[in-house]
This record gives C-alpha cells, structure tokens and sequence, in this order.
C-alpha cells in the first residue's frame, strides 16, 4: 500500500561500493557488464531506456524506448520518425537517456549526446527479425496521431495483413532507427545514508575523461 506520506516511502541501498578502480577505459565495456547484470537479475525490460527530447516549442519530452543495439557508435533504438519524438529529433537531434536497475545492485546510467539517423540496411534488418505482428501493427499505426477510437487502429492492422496476404511485411519509409552518440555517460550506484558512488565520462577527441562526482 502507497502511504499517503510519500516522504516515508525509503529504503536503504546497501552500502557495496563502486570505486575508482572497477572504471574501464570504455564506458561501453561498463555499460555492457551492467546491463549483462540487470537483465541475469531478471529485471523486467533491463534494455528500457528512459529518452528526452526537446520540441520546437522548447518543451522537454520524455518516455521510455528500448534500447535495441549498442556498440562503439552509440545507443541505437527504433521508432516511427514521424512520431513526436521523430519530429523532436529533426528539429533538434540532440537527447538524453536513463536506465534505471533495481537489481542486483540500485544503479542509473545517463547518457548525453547527438542523434543521427541508423542505416537504412540496420533499419531492414532489425525490421526483418521482429514478429510478424509487431512488423503490421509497427507499419500501421500513425504513431503519436490522434485516433477515434482501437478499432481504427485493428483496421489498419487487418487491411495491411489482408495487403501483404500473408507475404513479408514491407518496411516503412517513416520507420527507422537513430543511434544516440554519446558525449557524457554517467554511472551511479546507490549506497546507504544517499553517499552514493557516482562517476561521468566525457569524450575527449578519441579518449574518455573520468571524474567522480558528488551524489
């Protein structure tokens, strides 16, 4: 039960530290081991990642996407790009992300960067390997649009199907794939007392500049 006083919903981290010594030269190598950690900790959706965007308007969004690939480049993801958030990133390609891990350990990683477009071949074959349904109701839906009502939107799906009679789904044009392209990425674990261990990387040229900052 939700108290009515937010303020006693607390409880303590554990107090495993997170020390200067355990950072790699490469975020991505630390990324990658938290993320291995999560998802073995049976996290629900350990690959959610929480993505800001900014609108013409300058009014931030946010809302969670899941993290579909992630190497050297960046952070890549999927999504209609005549979405708001495809909308967003044309007027202003730079975002923001956070992951969020209660287990094993309570940890947060934020990622601050540019966003470019993903291949058109990455974008295929990412399409490709989805389920079936997910490739209709993905190609059908005007995302973000204002609909009447979900029949609108099982039409669209079924009409598509009847389309293709039971062929490949066709990808899109107005669906796609960015890559986030980091320049801070910062790794925060929780510890007793709120002293948390938390340290940011910044890219400098070819090489990452690592510092501890305050909780």
């Amino acid at each position: 039960m939700v108290p009515d006083d937010l303020s006693k919903l607390r409880i303590e981290y554990g107090d495993e530290p997170f020390r200067r010594e355990d950072l790699p030269v490469d975020p991505i190598e630390l990324f990658r081991d938290w993320l291995r950690a999560a998802a073995e900790a049976r996290v629900s959706e350990p690959n959610g990642m929480a993505l800001a965007t900014v609108d013409a308007g300058g009014q931030p969004h946010c809302r969670i996407v899941l993290l579909k690939q992630i190497d050297a480049r960046g952070f890549a993801f999927f999504t209609n790009r005549d979405s708001d958030k495809g909308v967003q990133l044309a007027f202003d390609p730079r975002a923001a992300a956070t992951f969020w891990w209660p287990a094993p350990r309570n940890r947060q990683v934020r990622v601050l960067g540019s966003v470019v477009d993903a291949s058109a071949a990455e974008c295929d074959h990412y399409f490709t390997a989805r389920p079936r349904r997910a490739q209709l109701c993905s190609a059908a839906s005007p995302q973000s649009k204002v609909v009447q009502d979900r029949a609108e939107l099982e039409r669209r799906v079924d009409e598509l199907e009847a389309v293709s009679a039971g062929g490949p789904v066709v990808r899109p044009p107005h669906w796609g794939g960015y890559v986030l392209r980091p320049h801070a990425i910062e790794f925060w674990q929780g510890r007793d007392g709120r002293l948390h261990d938390r340290f940011r990387y910044t890219r400098c040229g070819d090489e990452w500049a690592i510092e501890r900052l305050a909780p």
